[in-house]
């Protein structure tokens, strides 16, 4: 009953007791036999709900939403059905996976009737189907997948569920929004050789790093040798660099070797590129 239905058949019913007490008994009687047809037979449904109507055992119709009217005895509403997205949690638990891993996971499916027809008349209780079709569903999954890909594939994993549950679901007019895992718990021993396994890959690369930048940095200092033994020039301005670096501290007592001092002279390297430079040959006399 419905407040709808409950607010006229009380209207009605006070007509009848009005009219039996203005000594009319056979239309106040008639106004009462109706308020007790309406109080049965008015029906509301909220936007939501759908009602399914049996005639005397068949499929009458589904109803809603908004007020309609049953055959009181004749008709009877056999399942109330709720069109809004619902949610329903599941797990599985030691379920191996296909490199033989016990995991226990956690998910959580969303979905919603589209057939309240089909919902009501073709399965007893769909609401603990789509449990036990979600369990088994998620135990299949685990076992034809791989324990690194369930633990970095969750899209992918997510997918697969959602495909398979709304492909056994689909007779019973139930739509399968979306799943979610939301946890994948391993043994903690397996925990602890992960996590020394994802350590020594990540000191590998370190140790690659810090090798390659080695590598690289000898090459420079490779070819600033070069430089330097080239260009006598460069290797001035550097060695001047060097005691310009080590005298910008004030308030300190720096010792410099005389070859130091001898390098800022402007002679030496002049005399070097000079003594390095090949001899001019000397010029024939006339003949």
């Amino acid at each position: 009953m419905n407040r709808i239905a409950t607010l006229v058949a009380f209207v009605l019913a006070f007509i009848g007791a009005f009219l039996f007490m203005a000594h009319l008994p056979l239309p106040g009687i008639g106004f009462g036999i109706l308020a007790l047809l309406t109080l049965y037979s008015l029906k509301m449904a909220n936007n939501w709900e759908r009602f399914v109507i049996l005639r005397l055992g068949k499929l009458s119709s589904v109803k809603g939403p908004g007020l309609f009217l049953i055959i009181p005895v004749i008709d009877a509403i056999t399942a109330v059905i709720d069109e809004r997205i619902q949610t329903t949690a599941f797990n599985a638990e030691s379920a191996l996976t296909r490199d033989t891993v016990p995991v226990n996971v956690d998910a959580v499916i969303f979905w919603h009737v589209h057939d309240a027809q089909a919902a009501a008349l073709n399965i007893t209780d769909y609401r603990s189907a789509i449990d036990r079709v979600a369990q088994t569903s998620l135990r299949e999954m685990i076992g034809s997948s791989l324990l690194t890909a369930l633990l970095s594939e969750r899209k992918v994993a997510d997918e697969v569920l959602r495909t398979e549950i709304a492909r056994k679901t689909a007779d019973w007019g139930i739509s399968v929004n979306s799943v979610e895992i939301r946890d994948v718990a391993i043994p903690v021993a397996l925990q602890d050789a992960m996590s020394r396994q994802a350590q020594a890959e990540r000191e590998k690369e370190a140790r690659v790093i810090l090798g390659s930048a080695e590598a690289a940095i000898a090459q420079k200092f490779v070819d600033a040798a070069n430089t330097y033994g080239s260009n006598a020039a460069a290797l001035h301005l550097r060695a001047m660099n060097i005691i310009y670096e080590t005298t910008k501290e004030r308030g300190a007592t720096i010792l410099m070797p005389t070859s130091m001092v001898d390098s800022m002279s402007v002679a030496l390297p002049a005399a070097v590129m000079a003594q390095a430079a090949p001899a001019a040959p000397a010029p024939k006399p006339p003949g």
